[in-house]
């Protein structure tokens, strides 16, 4: 059944497109899930646990996934709340699969950055909010687990800005913490919300002002005078809301609560809301486009293959960007310079998936790929113009592949191709020695998912045999480069998807003395400046 929009929904400004990033295990999917709760969008959350759980994540759905209880691939999640049409890319956790979650990014207008209150900032965390920080997109905090005893709320304010470089404004502030956790003051509208025990409804008191003698009795004297101190020195001290700083990125607000208790989530969800940007203003190589623009443009930020793996299908997803889309439009496939026409669009929900009739800037839709879309493609109802272009990271693991059975050489083929279009790894092939693959990842759980995939979704077993290098660089010359002056031993040359010559290197020496031998040579870490 095609999905339908209320009037309020068609439009771009109603649209609520974000990512939520996180260290691992800071409470991602159950925030996620909450969030789909209290959009009506599901009944009950899955929670993640170990391999015989009964349910899992809605957002975890493939295989391995289940089995390890974590998230290795970004999926979408859409539904409908208060007029407002959200969408929502649940981006893998673990740091293994960064590269998926930059990719995510693109297609967001603002990110959700959730903490454990305990644990503080965290490494994944800092490399997640430098990519948003790299796109000046506003970012909201949650911090998370208060039902759990933590760092205090002000260090943990202080460690935003030392940290991350980003100045805070609490919208809530906690009142206790673990075992004392009293509940949350929203300081916007005076409000207390009292927290209780998991499973029992959540009582609300609404005060005049912090003084009042309300506020002071459900608190109690001493709770009540640390509450008023507190919240008098974030007045003072702290920064106050400022909308255009949180615009530019410039400015946090943030949120205290428990997802897994169900506490602070839908207060930051309606407040969220209000305050993320709609879809704005996105660059192409031929200027600005605008959501308001009447013709329809996009770009391929994903490409999955599989998710339905009874009919072995392959989904180009798209960030619509501009105009309106409108199912069976016939667009300009810019790389290719062709006309597609993009019948059976669908919406998802995790797995799930449903045709759609139209869809509006914000929205992300996912066409059936026959495989002529690839990652960073534009496609625009007239033009021929870009949207700027999607980086191909340095991989930081090398392995050889082979196939254990030669009878499997045609799934085994497909498989590299189409894990590697999709941008679950990195395919290389040695000069000279076409036949010779060599697979690139960021993290090593990348090669152990990439054989269960290539088992269970092709019936290919796969041999990897790892390498003893750390680095690829995409070489900029305009000598010959099997000429260049190198250490053959110990390192050797590839060529990438788009036949750009890549040098794999074991360690940063190998790379400087490589420079200091070849003057005019130039190195990249991306592919994105080629």
């Amino acid at each position: 059944m095609p999905i339908a929009y209320t009037k309020e929904q068609g439009t771009h400004e109603e649209r609520r497109t974000f990512a939520i990033i996180s260290h691992p295990d800071a409470g991602k999917t159950t925030l996620t899930e909450k969030l789909l709760l209290f959009g009506g969008a599901i009944r009950e959350a899955g929670a993640v646990k170990g391999k015989k759980a009964r349910r899992h994540a809605t957002s975890d759905w493939m295989e391995i996934e289940k089995q390890r209880g974590i998230s290795v691939t970004s999926t979408v999640l859409q539904f409908g709340y208060r007029n407002r049409r959200i969408n929502i890319l649940d981006t893998p956790g673990h740091e293994d699969f960064s590269e998926d979650t930059y990719r995510t990014l693109t297609a967001a207008d603002s990110a959700v950055m959730l903490i454990d209150a305990a644990k503080g900032v965290e490494p994944q965390t800092i490399k997640l909010f430098e990519v948003c920080r790299m796109r000046g997109i506003p970012i909201f905090t949650f911090i998370n687990k208060l039902d759990r005893q933590g760092k205090e709320p002000l260090a943990l304010l202080e460690e935003l800005e030392d940290v991350l470089g980003i100045r805070s404004c609490p919208m809530n502030w906690p009142i206790g913490m673990g075992q004392d956790f009293r509940g949350i003051y929203n300081r916007r509208d005076t409000r207390f919300e009292r927290y209780t025990s998991r499973g029992e409804e959540t009582s609300n008191i609404q005060a005049d002002d912090i003084d009042s003698p309300v506020l002071r009795d459900a608190l109690g004297p001493e709770l009540h005078d640390q509450l008023k101190d507190e919240v008098m020195l974030l007045d003072i001290a702290g920064d106050p809301f400022d909308p255009e700083l949180i615009a530019q990125g410039k400015l946090t607000p943030v949120f205290f609560g428990s997802a897994i208790a169900n506490f602070g989530v839908e207060t930051f969800l309606n407040e969220f809301i209000d305050l993320a940007p709609a879809p704005g203003v996105r660059q192409t190589d031929q200027g600005p486009v605008a959501p308001a623009d009447k013709s329809f443009s996009g770009f391929v930020f994903k490409i999955q293959a599989n998710m339905n793996p009874a009919h072995r299908d392959r989904v180009a997803f798209i960030r619509i960007c501009s105009g309106k889309f409108e199912r069976g439009i016939s667009v300009n496939h810019v790389r290719t310079g062709k006309k597609v026409n993009l019948a059976q669009p669908q919406q998802f929900f995790g797995q799930g998936r449903e045709i759609i009739e139209e869809a509006y800037p914000g929205d992300i839709i996912g066409i059936f790929d026959p495989g002529v879309f690839r990652i960073g493609d534009t496609i625009c109802e007239s033009g021929s113009f870009h949207f700027e272009k999607l980086p191909m990271f340095s991989p930081e693991h090398f392995a050889r592949v082979s196939v254990k059975n030669t009878l499997k050489y045609k799934q085994f083929h497909k498989g590299i191709e189409q894990l590697s279009e999709e941008g679950a790894i990195q395919v290389f092939r040695q000069a000279n020695r076409t036949e010779d693959l060599v697979l690139g990842a960021v993290g090593q759980l990348q090669f152990e998912v990439f054989e269960h995939r290539m088992k269970s979704e092709y019936g290919a077993e796969v041999e990897l045999i790892n390498l003893p290098y750390s680095f690829a660089r995409w070489i900029e010359t305009t000598q010959d480069v099997e000429k260049l002056s190198y250490d053959r031993y110990s390192n050797i040359i590839v060529k990438d998807k788009d036949e750009r010559v890549v040098m794999l290197f074991p360690n940063e020496f190998s790379i400087r003395w490589l420079i200091d031998k070849n003057p005019g040579v130039v190195l990249h870490s991306t592919s994105f400046d080629m």
